[in-house]
């Protein structure tokens, strides 16, 4: 994982263990649209939160675990009614992996390198250069906004 503190410093790389809790445990700790999103793998539904209209400096992190996982910088408004990122903050604090689902599609997942909380989905209709959208739910993010310099 690569760490950030709250400001988006780059704090370097680490070796971290994976977070694993029991299932009762995820359920203590989230509310049930946080725990049905990240441990079940459902979606929010578009439009439902807020965070796809906050445009301040700050970082998203894990709900579940705390990690940073994408940057204000690479936000940008997609027009789906979810938080969505052309890049994320560190490649090493994402995992992906292809979904079949019950229409035959297949998607790519996005998940957090650290817990496995289920993120959303990545895209490849986002803008230059990337040319990536980072479909994130809501549920499974924090955000932090950059403390204010004094």
């Amino acid at each position: 994982m690569v760490r950030f503190d709250d400001t988006g410093t780059n704090m370097g790389l680490v070796h971290v263990q994976r977070v694993v809790r029991p299932e009762s445990e995820w359920r203590e700790l989230l509310n049930p649209q946080q725990y049905a999103v990240t441990r079940q793998r459902q979606t929010d539904p578009p439009f439902s939160g807020t965070l796809y209209r906050v445009h301040e400096p700050g970082l998203f992190r894990c709900i579940c675990c705390g990690e940073a996982l994408f940057n204000s910088d690479a936000k940008y408004d997609s027009g789906t009614g979810w938080p969505s990122f052309s890049t994320p903050i560190a490649t090493e604090n994402l995992r992906t992996r292809k979904e079949l689902f019950a229409t035959l599609a297949i998607g790519i997942e996005v998940i957090c390198a650290r817990c496995r909380a289920h993120l959303g989905h990545v895209f490849n209709d986002g803008p230059a250069p990337t040319h990536l959208r980072y479909c994130i739910n809501e549920s499974s993010l924090r955000f932090v906004a950059h403390p204010q310099a004094s």
